[in-house]
């Protein structure tokens, strides 16, 4: 699928990569909701998520998952019942594939809970693979830089950090399920 021919309801996979090319996992069906030339937004509902070793889980609740041609990051809105979550990954700005959205990940996350507070995930996980993949310090500059950027947007409750348009792009996803 050629990206300028991308649409609003059409269905992509999602495939994060490491840096060093490994395929770390898959996300079948996702629906498209908007597409310019700088963002992707996309949707899915209990869909199927398979890790690097082929074990595979169903999510429990819906998102909307922001994907950025010029940011080092990609932000999902997840409707939980105790309420609206974000989770945030470090990652290159992605690339459309065939009918794969595709970006490498780079370990670090932001939990954003619905009362606001947020915690950064995964430090750990980034120091090992930094030294095992060899990430450079350019890159390493990108990827904090990243991270703070995400905390300033959630702290100044820009976008997609809205709650009530999260709720519009998912009522956007529920239409175009409903569409014949």
């Amino acid at each position: 699928m050629v990206e300028a021919k991308i649409k609003k309801g059409d269905k992509l996979n999602i495939e994060c990569y490491k840096h060093n090319g490994y395929l770390d996992r898959t996300s079948d069906e996702a629906i498209v909701i908007y597409n310019d030339e700088n963002m992707l937004i996309v949707a899915n509902d209990h869909t199927t998520l398979t890790e690097h070793d082929g074990e595979s889980h169903t999510t429990n609740e819906p998102a909307v998952l922001f994907f950025f041609k010029d940011k080092w990051y990609n932000i999902i809105g997840q409707f939980k019942k105790k309420g609206i979550f974000f989770y945030c990954n470090i990652a290159t700005p992605y690339i459309i594939d065939g009918n794969a959205i595709k970006y490498i990940d780079y370990d670090l996350d932001l939990r954003v809970f619905p009362d606001g507070r947020h915690k950064i995930l995964d430090k750990n996980e980034y120091k090992y693979h930094k030294k095992i993949m060899k990430y450079g310090d350019d890159l390493d500059k990108i990827i904090n830089n990243s991270l703070k950027e995400l905390i300033e947007l959630k702290k100044n409750k820009a976008f997609p950090f809205d709650k009530e348009l999260l709720k519009d792009y998912y009522q956007q996803f529920e239409n175009i399920k409903k569409s014949p």
